[in-house]
């Protein structure tokens, strides 16, 4: 069984698990049942193929599956727009280009020339693999030094940093590891994201259970509160734009509430950032006056 196939087989089966004849609206077929979820029989039926065709799906033995019934299947397993894409790029990956794993990312110039126009808002670009391409000041002053190259997603899970600055971490972490289950689907044949995927889980027991629950995110806007060292907790709105020449690339924005204590406190941030000395609080001290 190849890698894809039985990536296929296991989603399939972790959204059959989910479900109960009674969230499917059929009745349970008789006799003893040994899990809560559908059965394979079930499933079948309510996708329009035999129980031996889909014994196969799940098994990694089936080589060709027509759109038709993955279509069939995502109505049946009650699939998302996000988890129905997943399942078609699990049973046709070879469609999809290879994603280079050599060339040097650069930052889109449209979206550094947004990140500069939004310089009063933290602000990132991300790249494939979640690498950073660029960041402002305003970013490094509000969350962490994230330096060019180095992981978005290394620095959620393997910097403890992460989870003292964001108060939401388990959230926005498993978000993070449901964003690269997707990318790995779109892009199977990427030793490098293969190989960032397996350090996450290697290294770190929640990144480890979140992949085995083979949950599926696009990264999207969600909310972010982050506790500041120096401020105390700011709340954000993370707003997305994708480059639209390179769909690797994104710019995140860190947007306030209009008239909230994290917008009005922005200023102050922004001005820390014009002179990093001032976000160390032994400069604080040294000074005489806090800034908090």
């Amino acid at each position: 069984m190849t890698r894809d196939r039985a990536a296929l087989g296991e989603f399939l089966r972790s959204r059959r698990d989910r479900l109960t004849p009674s969230t499917a609206g059929i009745e349970a077929f008789p006799g003893p049942r040994r899990v809560p979820g559908l059965r394979k029989e079930e499933l079948a039926v309510l996708a329009g193929v035999s129980p031996d065709y889909y014994s196969r799906l799940e098994q990694g033995r089936q080589a060709t599956i027509s759109r038709e019934v993955l279509d069939s299947l995502a109505r049946a397993l009650r699939l998302d727009d996000v988890e129905r894409a997943h399942l078609h790029d699990l049973a046709a990956p070879a469609r999809r280009a290879p994603m280079s794993t050599t060339t040097t990312q650069h930052a889109d110039p449209g979206l550094l020339r947004l990140m500069t126009a939004v310089e009063h808002l933290p602000a990132l670009i991300i790249g494939q693999r979640a690498e950073v391409l660029a960041r402002n000041a305003l970013l490094a002053t509000v969350l962490h030094d994230l330096p060019v190259g180095s992981s978005l997603a290394r620095f959620m899970f393997l910097d403890p940093v992460a989870r003292e600055r964001i108060v939401n971490w388990e959230t926005f972490a498993a978000t993070t590891v449901a964003s690269l289950r997707r990318d790995l689907a779109r892009h199977p044949h990427d030793r490098r994201l293969a190989a960032l995927v397996d350090d996450l889980r290697a290294a770190d027991a929640d990144a480890e259970r979140w992949w085995n629950d083979h949950g599926v995110r696009d990264y999207a806007s969600v909310a972010k509160k982050i506790r500041h060292p120096l401020v105390g907790e700011l709340e954000f709105d993370l707003e997305i734009v994708t480059a639209p020449h390179d769909p690797e690339q994104r710019l995140i924005v860190y947007t306030a509430e209009r008239g909230s204590p994290t917008e009005r406190m922005l200023p102050v941030l922004a001005s820390w950032a014009a002179d990093p000395a001032l976000t160390d609080p032994r400069a604080s001290d040294r000074s005489g006056g806090g800034r908090a």
